[in-house]
């Protein structure tokens, strides 16, 4: 599919619905409308993707220091695999060097295999593992923590 005009824009509370809607599709344990709302009033770096007016992505990045930590990123089931993970990607380090972070991390589920590839051919690598991180219907799965340097 060709990306007609890909943008990004801020995340606004008119967003908030969607989002969270997309959220809760993609996960078993979705974020909720407080959760994106308390990351916007938190001054977190929130963000939307659009394809031309077509809303196709979001995501959420807190800076600390010279730091960018991926707190929530995600791509409409539907639009996945066309690149549109990596743009945003690209994205948030953009973001990220411009806020002077010099490095970005991000937590994953390892059964969420998709994702790792996108990250590892991001030039994301595995530095940690944090036990018992997510929920998950048997109980606790392990997240991988990952980092990039920019």
């Amino acid at each position: 599919m060709t990306l007609v005009g890909l943008n990004f824009a801020p995340m606004q509370e008119s967003d908030l619905e969607w989002v969270a809607m997309l959220d809760a599709r993609l996960y078993p344990y979705p974020w909720t409308v407080g959760n994106f709302s308390d990351s916007m009033r938190s001054g977190y770096s929130c963000w939307t993707m659009r394809d031309g007016l077509e809303r196709v992505g979001y995501a959420v990045l807190m800076m600390v220091l010279d730091e960018a930590h991926i707190l929530n990123i995600s791509v409409q089931a539907e639009r996945q695999r066309q690149g549109l993970g990596r743009r945003l990607l690209e994205h948030l380090g953009d973001v990220a060097r411009q806020d002077g972070a010099r490095q970005m991390f991000l937590e994953v589920r390892p059964s969420n295999t998709a994702a790792l590839a996108l990250y590892q051919r991001a030039g994301f690598e595995t530095i940690g593992r944090r036990k018992g991180y997510y929920p998950a219907a048997s109980g606790r799965e392990d997240a991988l923590v990952m980092r990039s340097r920019l």
